[in-house]
């Protein structure tokens, strides 16, 4: 991007009085924008993209074969499914929980079955797998913290530690993120679908590292297929986006049609991110070698959250282009 138009969208930063947004091209950082100076080392909560983090978790530790294949049942963490009513739970996996497609009924945002009403309660994994089933597991996403909740418990049960500690052994020391705050359930587990503070350019870390098929300086922190499923466009999803969702990453795509190569005229560029409520993001665009965080607080006063990669960096992308 040239400096103009990196001028530009610090103004539109500035005007829409975003926290932090870093882009990190080929290795480049381009840009580095706090709206104060002092927020570059204040931990800050990124909310959903704890999911993201978390899926690194049992990816590495499925790679290590600490928890099982995706397609293990969670019978096996949970026998209590055995005495359920509903015999279909029995058939909900990792994978299912992954993908959000447990099938329980579910409206995260709202309601008696969802992630408030949940937070509200003495046991967490009880009220989840307690929920009736919509659907048959695997069919259809539905967005659920409670099935990040599950994975999360999953995590400690199959490693013997908290999972801030095997977080903290397996990938923020190898990243060297050195300070993070993490909420916990009332059992003690650490929080699976949010929770989680950070400082913005350890989100830039993180995403670098998937950029990168989970490697970091030589060393494979994740397996390049194990990557590459997580981030592969599983099920549509409606809400809190339209988009795809894979292991709990969000994918999209957007248009390239600027018509200066006449053989990639209107290509679909794809693209992953995380997404925290409130406009949390870190967004990986492999072919453009990107990876983009935003953090943001101001969503609270009356104004609904911008998607600043999609409307602000992708045009200048394509102008570039």
């Amino acid at each position: 991007m040239k400096s103009l138009e990196l001028a530009t969208l610090v103004h539109e930063l500035h005007e829409l009085e975003i926290r932090s947004c870093l882009i990190e091209q080929q290795g480049n950082l381009i840009l580095e924008y706090y709206r104060e100076p002092e927020i570059a080392n204040e931990l800050y909560k990124i909310n959903s993209c704890t999911k993201s983090v978390l899926s690194a978790l049992v990816s590495i530790a499925m790679d290590q074969h600490i928890v099982p294949h995706w397609d293990t049942p969670i019978l096996e963490f949970f026998p209590r499914l055995t005495g359920d009513n509903d015999p279909q739970k029995r058939d909900i996996t990792i994978e299912h929980l992954l993908t959000m497609s447990a099938g329980f009924s579910w409206t995260e945002f709202g309601g008696q079955n969802s992630f408030p009403t949940m937070s509200k309660t003495s046991d967490w994994v009880q009220f989840v797998l307690s929920q009736p089933l919509s659907d048959m597991p695997g069919t259809k996403m539905e967005y659920s913290s409670g099935c990040s909740q599950l994975l999360a418990t999953i995590l400690r049960h199959a490693s013997g530690q908290k999972v801030a500690e095997f977080a903290e052994q397996q990938l923020f020391q190898p990243l060297g993120i050195e300070s993070y705050y993490w909420e916990t359930d009332p059992q003690g587990t650490h929080t699976g679908g949010f929770g989680l503070r950070l400082k913005p350019m350890d989100m830039l870390k993180f995403g670098r590292l998937y950029l990168n098929e989970g490697n970091w300086k030589g060393r494979q922190l994740i397996q390049a297929e194990t990557v590459r499923n997580a981030t592969h466009p599983y099920l549509p999803a409606a809400k809190p986006q339209k988009a795809f969702y894979g292991w709990h990453w969000w994918t999209s795509s957007f248009l390239d049609d600027t018509g200066l190569d006449k053989t990639a005229k209107n290509t679909e560029i794809a693209y992953y991110y995380a997404l925290g409520f409130g406009g949390q993001y870190i967004v990986v665009v492999p072919s453009y070698e990107m990876v983009v965080v935003v953090t943001a607080d101001k969503f609270k006063k009356k104004r609904t959250p911008v998607d600043i990669f999609r409307q602000y960096i992708v045009p200048l992308l394509l102008q570039q282009a």
